[in-house]
């Protein structure tokens, strides 16, 4: 075989290598920044997608959506009331706990309205959010589910004071604008 047929081999297979292994690399960087932006929530997306591809194709439809959103910064003013109404809530916890779990679950979803989230439902109150608090919406989840319950009257009150300490998580992070820790251990 002569060189120049062994080159018109050998040529177009590296090509071939090179293009996929920047595709897969790619892939895999792609992967990765969903993973880092979206913490737990994207574990949990994979799972209810079925799969990795359809739960980044979703994660990839967040990501826009929440790039059409005008979600501001609150002022420092507003940030303030907000603290006293949460302190009120917790107050409130001691003679009536149930009141104040559903009353921090309107509270948080008041202050997601007012940095600019739409509330029009729980699960897009779970969906919007998650692009930049992906971190923190186990807690939201957590809080969301012993409110419910609490509904039926089936929860205990340490179970009613876990759910303040995961709403404060989220409302800890929706009141610093976004800048504080994620995920962290939240004060009740």
């Amino acid at each position: 075989m002569s060189t120049g047929a062994l080159l018109a081999i050998i040529i177009p297979i590296a090509v071939l290598v090179v293009l996929v292994t920047v595709a897969i690399t790619l892939d895999m960087r792609r992967r990765r920044r969903l993973r880092d932006r979206f913490g737990p929530e994207y574990d949990r997306t994979v799972g209810d997608a079925g799969g990795t591809r359809a739960a980044e194709h979703d994660l990839n439809a967040r990501e826009e959506r929440h790039e059409s959103l005008d979600i501001q910064p609150l002022s420092s003013g507003t940030r303030n009331r907000y603290e006293q109404k949460w302190s009120d809530v917790q107050g409130e916890f001691v003679d009536r706990p149930e009141d104040a779990v559903h009353d921090a679950d309107q509270l948080v979803t008041a202050l997601m309205h007012e940095r600019g989230y739409p509330t029009e439902g729980y699960e897009q109150q779970m969906r919007d959010p998650s692009v930049e608090h992906g971190r923190t919406l186990e807690h939201y989840r957590a809080a969301h589910e012993i409110n419910t319950l609490s509904t039926s009257q089936r929860v205990t009150t340490e179970q009613l004071r876990g759910a303040m300490v995961h709403y404060r998580a989220l409302f800890d992070e929706l009141l610093s604008n976004g800048s504080g820790r994620q995920g962290g251990p939240a004060r009740a």
